[in-house]
């Protein structure tokens, strides 16, 4: 849809709006909800960046709820949009674990290896 490309701050809530896929959602506080799932995840990864904490399950958790109630597509173009470039080497191992990319997209991006590690921890 050109309204949404490309997707920036005018059209954001708008174009997740457009693609929230929840059926039990009875308000729009739930939608908001789901929305904040984007800023919990910026704050997760900082809190890796900054102080070496990492949440693995919290963020496999976010991931999850994202990509159910906004679809993969649509989930990772916001993605795109909400996350720092600079912070996607956190970012894609995630993805490849939960089988929502393959390991040759974002070629560019390189995986950070103690995030690797960790989610290979993961039964």
């Amino acid at each position: 849809m050109q309204i949404f490309e490309p997707l920036d701050d005018n059209n954001f809530l708008l174009y997740a709006a457009r693609n929230y896929h929840n059926p039990r959602c009875i308000d729009a506080e739930e939608f908001y909800d789901d929305l904040n799932r984007f800023k919990y995840l910026k704050r997760l990864i900082n809190r890796y960046v900054q102080y070496g904490e990492l949440s693995e399950r919290l963020m496999l958790n976010h991931f999850t709820i994202i990509f159910n109630a906004f679809g993969i597509e649509s989930g990772l173009k916001m993605l795109e949009y909400k996350i720092e470039k600079n912070d996607w080497s956190v970012v894609k191992p995630f993805l490849v674990f939960l089988k929502v990319i393959t390991a040759d997209k974002y070629t560019d991006i390189k995986m950070d290896s103690l995030v690797v590690e960790q989610l290979r921890k993961i039964p």
